[in-house]
């Protein structure tokens, strides 16, 4: 090759090691950067010059025309996204139960100063002393105020509790709405990186670390598959049902109960539109939440998931704790499972003392003994505000023995203490009868239901806590290592950035030399 032609060697190299110095900058620029993508510059050979073709030649005689910058990679490891993304949508979802749980132990364990249990104490000690003297009017007062205390303070812990359902709720509409977008956005990024990338002149890396960012929040949401096609774009499919495609998404919708005003995710594409004008959507729900919750079957990945199981789907009663409906809708849930056990302490209370008073009125049909002045019927303590169900939300202290406390008597028409009646309601609360829920053997009393059922929070919320913070473990060493590959090392880039700062000055180098050769030449053959 000439002199001349060997400068084009040199400008090679020097063009190369520039745009290589700058990648390297621009790698160390980021060492901070959330999200960003160590990008590694790929070096190849231009093409070289023939210059004999001699048959007598084992090869033929060619020329190389320098160093070519063929390609600027972003290093991933496609197995360990994937890892990472399916175990930080484990970390989410357990993350977001032990949340719920904790929610739930500070409800009962705090309530404006004072523990629930405090009411249902203070309600076994009035029967305790009026069962020491029914005929005491003062005893009589203590039992309906602590009678009506315990409803107040239970229907506080029960309204809490579906405060915080609300508020499931509520971030359960904020993550749909986060999702979507996520969806809207990774398809704009899908179109402007085929524009980009289409003619192979550059590289969308930046953009493609903003995608990828975006992927791994949507991972934590719920459980996604990824693939890339052909052309570069992010296909995309969220619990099961294609999410993404090359240059659109499929929305997320919400279905608002009537009742409770709670969100149900679903497919657009999916739901069904009857000729009513209304939607079903029993095929299109985002979830089945009647699943059962496993590590084997990935069931356990995405904080969206986690909150709409959380919630439930109603407010659950004691009616919830069938056992033909309590494994397949109630167990799997943190609030409905705590509604329903609790509220069944609530109506086993209230109907067993309202039972107490009906037998004893019922003992002397002829008489006025326990029975309502104003209606002719049988005292009852604890009252419907409206219907029939014996709930926490419908209850209240009858008016009249509210007003009257005195009415009870414990007098019968002989002159004689009602001891056998006090005597019951004392039995009520140490009778071994009720369990939690159909799945619990043990039996236990009112006195240490409520106990009981604390205990249980709390071993749900250990349990969820361990299982968190270990899942929490285990995405963190995965993006550990997932960090060792994409992310960027400062003693790399320096080591980098030597070795090309040293090509560029042997470049350098080997330009000068052709020059004084061919000033050599030229003032020579001057001459």
């Amino acid at each position: 090759m000439s002199l001349m032609g060997s400068l084009y060697i040199g400008a090679s190299g020097l063009q190369t090691g520039q745009n290589a110095l700058n990648t390297t900058a621009h790698n160390m620029s980021n060492i901070d950067t959330k999200g960003y993508t160590r990008q590694q510059v790929q070096l190849g050979t231009r093409n070289y010059v023939t210059i004999s073709k001699n048959g007598s030649s084992i090869s033929y005689q060619q020329t190389g025309l320098g160093v070519n910058y063929t390609n600027v990679k972003q290093i991933r490891d496609y197995f360990l996204d994937r890892t990472y993304r399916r175990e930080s949508g484990r970390s989410a979802f357990y993350e977001t139960s032990a949340d719920a749980i904790e929610e739930v132990e500070n409800l009962f364990q705090e309530l404006d100063g004072e523990a629930f249990t405090d009411a249902i104490n203070n309600l076994w000690v009035s029967v305790q002393e009026l069962s020491k003297d029914p005929s005491n009017s003062v005893n009589q007062g203590l039992f309906i105020q602590r009678s009506s205390e315990f409803l107040t303070r239970a229907s506080a812990v029960y309204n809490g509790l579906c405060e915080y359902q609300d508020n499931l709720n509520l971030n359960i509409k904020k993550q749909v709405d986060t999702i979507n977008k996520y969806g809207q956005r990774i398809c704009e990024l899908n179109e402007q990186i085929l524009k980009i990338e289409a003619g192979q002149v550059e590289h969308a890396n930046d953009l493609r670390d903003e995608r990828n960012k975006l992927t791994d929040e949507l991972s934590a949401m719920g459980n996604i598959h990824l693939r890339e096609d052909l052309d570069g774009n992010f296909i995309i499919t969220f619990e099961g049902q294609e999410f993404v495609k090359a240059d659109s998404y499929n929305k997320i919708m919400l279905q608002t109960d009537k009742v409770t005003g709670f969100y149900t995710p679903y497919w657009q594409q999916l739901a069904k539109t009857e000729a009513d004008g209304t939607i079903d959507i029993d095929r299109a729900k985002l979830f089945d939440v009647t699943q059962e919750i496993s590590t084997a079957t990935n069931t356990d990945i995405g904080s969206l998931k986690s909150m709409v199981i959380a919630r439930g789907d109603r407010r659950a009663t004691y009616k919830d704790l069938d056992p033909k409906i309590y494994d397949k809708e109630i167990s799997q849930s943190i609030m409905m499972n705590v509604q329903a056990e609790f509220d069944q302490l609530i109506n086993k209370v209230t109907t067993k003392i309202n039972e107490v008073f009906q037998k004893a009125a019922d003992a002397y049909p002829g008489s006025d003994y326990m029975k309502d002045p104003n209606t002719g019927q049988a005292i009852k303590i604890f009252v419907t505000k409206s219907g029939p169900d014996m709930t926490t939300a419908n209850l209240m202290i009858d008016d009249t023995i509210k007003q009257s406390p005195s009415l009870l008597g414990f007098i019968k028409d002989d002159k004689k203490v009602d001891q056998e009646t006090a005597d019951a309601l004392k039995d009520l609360f140490t009778s071994e009868d009720y369990t939690l829920n159909p799945n619990v053997k043990t039996k236990t009393n009112f006195v240490n239901y409520y106990n009981n059922l604390i205990s249980q929070v709390a071993n749900t919320g250990s349990v969820l806590r361990g299982i968190s913070e270990n899942q929490t473990m285990t995405a963190d060493n995965v993006s550990a290592a997932r960090e060792q590959v994409l992310g960027v090392s400062s003693d790399e880039e320096m080591s980098n950035m030597i070795m090309f700062q040293n090509a560029y000055n042997a470049s350098s180098r080997y330009i000068n030399v052709i020059s004084e050769l061919l000033e050599h030449v030229i003032m020579t053959l001057g001459r």
